[in-house]
């Protein structure tokens, strides 16, 4: 193996775990564009072939926006597989929980806990082709068959309903019967809507693309420093 090769292969295993982030300062008002793709990585490093966004990178990220008196808003780009649920969860929580004009944008998917991550902000977009796939919550690997497992389950499952019927328009009853479908997945329960299936049930505030976020973010931004003054 030659020298440049070995360099190649160096730069591909340090961006296996991107978390892609831009600060916009040249538009109309100044913009952090955050993208959350692949799985959310939370206390486990995942294999080097996985594309994951690790949630300890992201974290300062937001604090650093919400800080920030240049970047004005918060322009987070989805397109996940799902993962860690507490990591995911956690994040999902500081974006809700941030004064600055906030705005997500479905573009692939939203999986699982990407489902949370949408609703977090105070927009939420999803483009026609994209889809949301609503399930229960799930573990990989040994688990103890005993009546504290399940209820650990429940309370989990749970926290993440309270979640999304908080920050979005859907109802818990509906957001349930969703997640427990059994006729639509082959080897799971749960549900998958597409962009307008997700807006109509009250899971996405509104189908849109690029555009649509950004108008939307710039005017939560003016209506945001009206206030202020």
């Amino acid at each position: 193996m030659n020298t440049q090769n070995q360099n190649e292969n160096t730069a591909n295993s340090q961006n296996t775990h991107p978390t892609e982030a831009v600060t916009d300062a040249h538009g109309k008002y100044g913009i952090h564009c955050l993208t959350v793709i692949g799985q959310i990585e939370g206390h486990y490093i995942l294999p080097e072939n996985n594309k994951a966004t690790r949630y300890e990178s992201v974290i300062p990220q937001l604090i650093a926006v919400e800080e920030e008196p240049d970047i004005k808003g918060l322009l987070v780009i989805l397109n996940t597989v799902g993962g860690d649920v507490e990591a995911g969860l956690a994040l999902a929580e500081l974006l809700s929980g941030m004064k600055k004009p906030t705005v997500s944008l479905v573009l692939g998917g939203g999986h699982s806990i990407g489902v949370p991550l949408a609703v977090s902000a105070k927009k939420s977009f999803i483009v026609p082709s994209a889809t949301m796939t609503l399930h229960p919550v799930r573990m990989n690997g040994l688990m103890l068959g005993v009546p504290q497992t399940l209820q650990y389950f429940e309370r989990m499952q749970q926290r993440i309903t309270d979640f999304v019927v908080k920050n979005s328009s859907m109802s818990e009853q509906d957001f349930k019967r969703l997640i427990m479908n059994t006729s639509e997945l082959v080897t799971d329960v749960g549900t998958i809507l597409d962009g307008k299936e997700a807006v109509e049930c009250g899971l996405i505030d509104a189908v849109g693309s690029l555009s649509d976020a950004v108008e939307a973010l710039y005017s939560m931004i003016e209506e945001n420093q009206k206030q202020l003054e």
